[in-house]
């Protein structure tokens, strides 16, 4: 068996084999994807969890945008190595406009990129800030915590480790 547990290194393992079972946790949508043919039945070699990972992040500023009225510039932070990035920022830039907020797009595929993106919420007169769902993200969740306070900007999370160690709020 193979366990693969991102949307990368399950497409990765269905073009490997044919034969091995793979289980998988997919952020994104594995039917929409091409990864399985149904949730029902996913045929082949393959099974696993689809998490609406990507499909959350626009509730995420929804729910930011009632807990902070007055910010009328919410940041959403990505890491563009994502697969799901694109996506991720499409469906948040939707929910912005129908809130009526500005939607700065800040990029981290690093540690330094995240102190970089904390420095430019004050350029961009952000309010709140959104951090996208992400394995190198949520690997730096302390990190990232701690700049939110020093820079003391009310920021929603996509799991609860992030509010462990101080974070405002996480909706997963």
């Amino acid at each position: 068996m193979i366990a693969a547990p991102n949307d990368v290194l399950a497409h990765g393992a269905k073009g490997a084999t044919s034969t091995i079972p793979i289980v998988f946790i997919y952020g994104g949508d594995p039917v929409a994807d091409g990864l399985v043919a149904s949730f029902a039945r996913p045929g082949g070699n393959l099974t696993g969890l689809g998490g609406l990972i990507v499909e959350l992040t626009a509730k995420r500023l929804e729910l930011l945008s009632e807990l902070v009225p007055h910010a009328r510039v919410i940041a959403l932070l990505v890491n563009p190595n994502n697969p799901n990035a694109e996506r991720t920022m499409r469906d948040a830039a939707e929910a912005a406009r129908e809130k009526g907020v500005q939607l700065p797009i800040l990029k981290a595929a690093t540690e330094g990129e995240i102190d970089a993106a904390f420095s430019t919420l004050v350029q961009v007169h952000a309010g709140a800030f959104v951090i996208g769902t992400d394995g190198f993200l949520f690997s730096r969740h302390e990190q990232i915590v701690a700049l939110a306070s020093r820079h003391a900007v009310p920021v929603i999370y996509p799991a609860r480790e992030y509010v462990t160690p101080g974070g405002l709020i996480s909706y997963g």
